[in-house]
């Protein structure tokens, strides 16, 4: 008796801390944790961008500010996804690409999610203060973009370019907590990822074409067909492109920058290779794979040019 106790015992700690581990697993699934990958490496080098503007010289130690930045990131970001969980739950559980989330799956309540939501918005909000006053002012105007994202694709077809504004602000938001002001080149870096983030997630949007339009939900593919769609985000990702191409130009980058920009248009060249207006069997690959490659390529050679010249 008294070892079987034992036995029970011994294991209480281990089912506890699996519970733990699998809430914890279940959050980071329920906000796409890896899908910080995107916008991450933007809000890298808008960061270092300042650091280099500001000649390395700041109120604290540069890797205190990094964390707050860092931290500022997944806050907001997941706050954003949440929130476009939790709004989006009865729409999820009537679409089977959709329906094992999280919250129509019965793995995380309804209730939870939008407590979650709030914890990470009054957590961006707390964490800005740490960083300067220009932040603090404009992050409740950040968390209206991300959250208002989620309402988008009841009303228009343009919700990808929010999307995608929504993202947009982490380069010049990283660069703002640096130096506490605006300037045109992490602007510009803002720019090429609106373009490129909205042209992906038409992309994404493909697959709900269908779904979409019998739903009355809005999105490019339900709204043009995907053929032209397609074309709209290739247009997007030449926009991308182009942007980060004057901002080489306009912050007087070196040849690093420039392997950097090749490496990040072939990747979203390559990605439109993969996906066909009646073949969207590689829509993974091309939203997750092409597009997370793009931007940490692009930001190592960004940052081997702040560091050497």
């Amino acid at each position: 008796m008294e070892s079987s106790l034992k036995n029970i015992n011994s294991t209480l700690p281990v089912n506890s801390k699996t519970a733990i581990k699998d809430k914890i697993l279940n959050y980071l699934s329920l906000v796409k944790f890896a899908h910080t990958i995107f916008a991450m490496p933007f809000a890298l080098i808008g960061f270092f961008y300042g650091l280099k503007s500001v000649n390395y010289q700041i109120d604290r130690p540069w890797w205190i500010l990094l964390i707050l930045v860092v931290l500022c990131m997944v806050f907001a970001r997941s706050a954003a996804m949440a929130f476009n969980r939790w709004l989006d739950a009865d729409y999820d559980a009537k679409n089977p690409r959709t329906a094992i989330r999280e919250i129509p799956g019965g793995i995380i309540p309804k209730r939870n999610a939008i407590l979650f939501v709030i914890f990470n918005c009054i957590a961006f909000v707390i964490t800005t203060y740490f960083i300067n006053f220009l932040c603090m002012v404009l992050a409740p105007v950040a968390l209206f973009v991300i959250l208002f994202y989620s309402y988008t694709k009841r009303f228009t077809s343009l919700c990808h370019l929010v999307l995608g504004l929504g993202l947009s602000l982490s380069p010049i938001g990283a660069y703002i907590a640096v130096t506490g002001k605006f300037a045109l080149v992490p602007v510009l870096f803002s720019l090429s990822v609106l373009f490129w983030v909205s042209g992906f997630d038409i992309i994404y949007a493909l697959q709900d074409e269908e779904f979409d339009k019998k739903n009355k939900l809005k999105s490019i593919p339900s709204w043009l067909g995907a053929q032209k769609a397609l074309k709209v985000s290739e247009y997007l990702h030449f926009l991308s492109t182009a942007s980060i191409l004057v901002a080489g130009i306009m912050g007087h980058f070196s040849g690093l920058y420039w392997v950097g920009v090749a490496s990040f248009a072939f990747f979203l060249v390559y990605q439109h290779t993969l996906i066909k207006p009646k073949d969207l069997s590689k829509v993974d690959r091309a939203f997750f794979s092409s597009n997370g490659i793009a931007s940490v390529v692009f930001c190592v050679f960004v940052l081997l040019d702040i560091f050497l010249f």
